[in-house]
């Protein structure tokens, strides 16, 4: 280390020592809970610091409640607590869709992708906006049932109430060719908390060099015994950017490299980008031992890198450099890890690599115009003939257009993944019926029409499996059960959470048509009621269940439940949660 590094940590312990006893002079004052500290002696910058609670919840990947109401929303984490400290289960809180680890081994479970990074873990993610842009002090999570799912906590550089960012900002953002910069402020892996008790969780965050407004929470429950419940979210700040942290942890000399800093978080565009696009080789006279390695040993080792290993290693020699650019090690690629740092300039890079990629995922990305459609539109066009899989869950630039361009491109698509993308209009689902090679199709959260849904089934009669979980905006689940049943002969799996109007004739054109199902998701479905006999037909019609939700059905009885344990016999996930009798 530099011998000025320590006499750097000397002088900054005594800047932080002549701040305190400073502030032990000063005068306190307390008004519309801002504290500011003055000198009595000398005139010092004002240090206020604001204390706000979320004003709005811009955007999340899931929740448990139901679009039209407020219970178990996301949209229960603006304004003050409704709950905290109170602990237990209440419907004014914040609840994501999942908990636990049981939602990976049902049958409708997907394979995960290879190379994500084991430093992410996100699971679903919600963004909150607050009044006015600070340099965050504290952020404090008031969780009031079974905590421990947060994961992550991210800053943006964004204004969601302003279209014009300060001077500070807009220097930050030209230097990283972006229009948005992410920051993360705390990152840990999921940690088994010991009681299900209300707590106020406020980690130790970083200090970021520009003023937010944005903060954006990612949680992990597969380690919870249920649901988690938000309730609230309370930014501290101050408007002057701080001089020096009152944190000691943050006299830390590996902070002062930015690039170093950057690749830890993983929220720098400019880097992968560069990296992306590296063409400038060093020379190298012989390539070592590699030169003796059979192409595809090297292909099989450089497999097991992440994305922006690869992207590394391909500055070090011509050799490594076609290895890593070979089409063949981009098959199965998966950008949601990098979410934050995607857009047109990533994927314009990743054209020439992803020719014969067949599974992609690009969910979450390419939001507050990462990604534009002509962006997307133009690599589906190059990346898009092979591809298998496609996952764009919450990718809220989708639109029309972008349907239609699948569509096209993709004539060998099998797995369409539309979850959250609640900004597709309900018209351009019409589209996906021109894929009649499908066999998965999520469409949970979309606003997906009735009549484009009936052309769907008509069209695709290979799905295996579907999810229509809080698809409102259809009219007659009774006629899409009765599609189903009639042109869905191979569903295995069926997610119909939270419809509103499925009667026991669906149930029974249901079972009777596709009797290979495995998988059956009703709950919240309050239309259903056991003395109609739907539930004993469906144990009797469907031996093959594996799993069945029934959740908050009051009516189900003790005669449903011997139905499905005498006649459903692989049964292994059921949920009666919420039930009277």
């Amino acid at each position: 280390m530099s011998p000025v590094f320590p006499m750097l940590t000397v002088l900054s312990m005594f800047y932080y020592m002549c701040l305190r006893r400073r502030a032990r002079t000063a005068t306190r004052g307390e008004m519309n809970s801002r504290r500011a500290i003055e000198s009595n002696t000398r005139a010092l910058p004002i240090n206020v610091e604001i204390v706000q609670y979320a004003k709005e919840v811009l955007d999340f990947s899931s929740h448990y409640g139901s679009e039209n109401s407020m219970s178990y929303t996301m949209w229960n984490l603006a304004g003050i607590p409704n709950v905290y400290p109170s602990s237990g289960d209440f419907t004014q809180t914040a609840v994501f869709r999942t908990y636990g680890t049981w939602w990976d081994h049902c049958p409708s479970a997907r394979l995960p992708f290879k190379r994500t990074p084991t430093s992410f873990c996100s699971q679903d993610y919600v963004e909150l906006a607050f009044e006015e842009q600070v340099y965050p002090t504290a952020v404090h999570i008031l969780e009031t049932y079974h905590p421990g799912a947060v994961v992550r906590i991210l800053a943006c550089s964004a204004n969601p109430y302003s279209q014009n960012p300060p001077a500070e900002v807009r220097r930050l953002l030209q230097a990283s060719y972006s229009s948005v910069r992410w920051e993360i402020l705390w990152s840990e892996a999921p940690t088994k908390v010991s009681g299900p008790q209300a707590r106020q969780f406020t980690p130790c965050i970083k200090q970021i060099n520009f003023p937010t407004n944005l903060i954006r929470l990612e949680v992990n429950s597969s380690l919870l015994d249920y649901y988690t419940e938000l309730d609230a979210v309370v930014l501290h700040g101050v408007k002057e950017k701080p001089v020096l942290s009152l944190k000691t942890s943050m006299i830390d000399m590996t902070d002062i490299d930015e690039d170093e800093d950057e690749e830890k978080y993983g929220c720098g565009m400019d880097a992968l980008n560069k990296q992306f696009s590296v063409v400038t080789l060093r020379e190298w006279p012989t390539n070592g031992y590699f030169d003796k390695l059979p192409y595809e040993l090297i292909q099989l080792i450089l497999s097991h890198l992440t994305v922006p290993d690869l992207c590394r290693l391909a500055q070090t020699c011509k050799l490594l450099y076609q290895h890593c650019c070979d089409p063949l090690q981009y098959i199965h690629l998966s950008l949601q890890p990098y979410w934050a740092r995607i857009n047109d300039t990533s994927l314009e890079y990743l054209q020439s690599r992803c020719t014969l990629i067949q599974w992609l995922n690009l969910s979450w990305t390419g939001n507050r115009g990462a990604i534009s459609v002509s962006g997307f539109s133009r690599f589906l066009k190059v990346c898009g003939s092979e591809l298998v899989r496609l996952e764009l869950s919450c990718g809220h630039f989708l639109n029309e257009t972008c349907l239609e361009v699948i569509t096209e491109t993709c004539p060998n698509l099998q797995e369409l993944n539309l979850a959250s993308c609640d900004k597709i209009p309900p018209q351009a689902f019409n589209h996906i019926a021109k894929v009649g090679s499908l066999k998965r199709l999520i469409l949970y959260r979309t606003k997906v029409e009735q009549t484009a849904l009936l052309s769907i089934l008509n069209f695709c009669s290979e799905l295996q499996h579907l999810s229509l979980g809080s698809c409102v905006m259809i009219e007659d689940y009774d006629l899409i059960a009765s599609m189903m049943g009639a042109k869905c002969k191979k569903l295995r799996s069926l997610d119909l959470w939270r419809c509103k109007n499925i009667t026991e004739n669906g149930i029974a054109e249901l079972a009777s048509g596709c009797q290979l199902l495995e998988e059956l998701d009703l709950g919240w479905c309050p239309t259903l009621q056991s003395s109609t006999g739907c539930f004993a037909n469906l144990a009797r019609k469907l031996p093959n269940l594996q799993k069945l939700f029934l959740t908050a059905n009051r009516s189900v009885c003790d005669t449903d439940i011997e139905e499905l344990a005498a006649n459903c016999t692989h049964l292994r996930q059921l949920d009666i949660l919420g039930k009277k009798m």
